[in-house]
């Protein structure tokens, strides 16, 4: 049995984040129900094809999934184990906003199956989370953080955020610290992005922030990404892809999965999926190809949509050899050139010999005999090195 991955979206939240443009926004309880009922019915309507995969991760992303109650997770948990073959060691992750939590929800979530929490922190600073538009201090962080772990949760990621607005290097150097003094076994550390249509693009971009909070310069921004790693790394996380450190053993599966292309199901509205035709009934003759498709990202669109969602399109050669390179290239153990002529049936340097070969000599990646990867100066330019592998078809 080949090994799925599944993506379950949860849109609600409690209000909109300023730096978000995520497919999310507030709901009343009513609407919650309605749309955990769609996602019933849109995990029963796959076809019987997944009997022939293995589920050996699961991910509740959102919004806030944690905005749902122990008994929605509960019939989630058992519609998945009704239609799919689950790993009995599968990593169960729920995003979780620390405002949101119950003892009583994480029981029952962990009754459910939930055996990872993500939770979205971002600052140990309560300024810096208010201009967030975070709905919760560090201190509410802090209890959610020790009810989780009371509640038999030993696989807990942090979220967090640096180049905030008014952020210096100092208060992210104390995030870090404060965080890694936790023990969490995971740690995301992302750097601002400012993302058009959300309230910092506007306030930053469009009106160039004329009162305010200033965005941390370059050389600022940059001296906290570096610190990152060297903080990291003094106490005990490893790091494994270009945001993402783990303690041993604890890298998140499920994203590791995602950058190694393994096939995965998106459910709920906006949610994407990469599959194999095998899985969705296309012909015989396109065996091995992948084939992506996204669901609507308007609920009433997807309401009446989601059971005639594997209209998938086909990928080309091209896409999936530059998915290939971009997203194995993000991972700190980079590309395996034997993987790539396995897939393919040609060898990597046949197809990206050239661009290889300049990036080396600029020193942005480094080989060996079989394995392909960045160097730390490359993952401070990743987007720049990703461009170099753009085919044209």
């Amino acid at each position: 049995m080949q090994p799925l991955e599944l993506y379950i979206h949860i849109p609600f939240c409690v209000k909109k984040c300023a730096y978000c443009d995520f497919l999310s926004g507030p709901a009343g309880e009513k609407e919650k129900e309605e749309y955990v009922k769609m996602l019933v019915d849109e995990i029963r309507n796959c076809p019987d094809t997944v009997q022939n995969y293995r589920v050996i991760s699961i991910f509740f992303g959102g919004g806030t999934p944690s905005l749902l109650t122990g008994e929605q997770i509960w019939r989630l948990m058992d519609t998945v184990r009704e239609i799919f073959t689950l790993d009995e060691d599968a990593e169960i992750t729920m995003e979780m906003n620390p405002g949101t939590v119950t003892e009583e929800k994480l029981r029952k979530y962990r009754q459910a199956g939930v055996n990872r929490l993500s939770i979205g922190l971002q600052s140990v600073n309560d300024e810096e989370l208010r201009l967030l538009g975070r709905i919760h201090t560090y201190e509410e962080f802090r209890e959610a953080y020790h009810l989780a772990r009371a509640n038999g949760f030993s696989n807990i990621n942090v979220d967090l955020i640096s180049a905030i607005p008014g952020q210096t290097v100092e208060s992210w150097r104390r995030t870090l610290e404060r965080v890694m003094a936790l023990s969490p076994e995971h740690i995301s550390a992302y750097s601002l992005i400012l993302e058009e249509g959300t309230t910092f693009y506007k306030k930053y971009v469009e009106d160039e922030a004329k009162e305010g909070p200033k965005l941390p310069d370059e050389d600022a921004e940059r001296q906290m990404y570096w610190d990152t790693e060297t903080l990291m790394e003094k106490n005990g996380y490893h790091r494994y892809e270009i945001s993402n450190y783990a303690k041993e053993g604890y890298a998140c599966r499920h994203n590791l999965g995602y950058w190694e292309r393994i096939p995965y199901l998106g459910f709920g509205i906006g949610a994407a999926s990469l599959v194999p035709v095998d899985l969705i009934g296309k012909c015989r003759k396109l065996e091995g190809k992948m084939s992506r498709y996204t669901n609507p990202d308007q609920l009433r669109e997807y309401a009446h949509s989601y059971r005639n969602k594997f209209q998938a399109e086909l990928l080309t050669e091209t896409e999936e050899m530059e998915e290939f390179m971009f997203l194995g290239l993000r991972k700190m153990n980079g590309i395996s050139k034997k993987e790539f002529s396995e897939y393919f049936g040609k060898g990597l340097e046949d197809i990206y010999g050239e661009p290889i070969c300049k990036l080396e000599s600029l020193k942005l990646l480094e080989q060996d005999d079989d394995r392909v990867w960045l160097t730390k100066r490359g993952i401070d330019v990743s987007n720049s090195v990703f461009v170099e592998f753009l085919l044209e078809e």
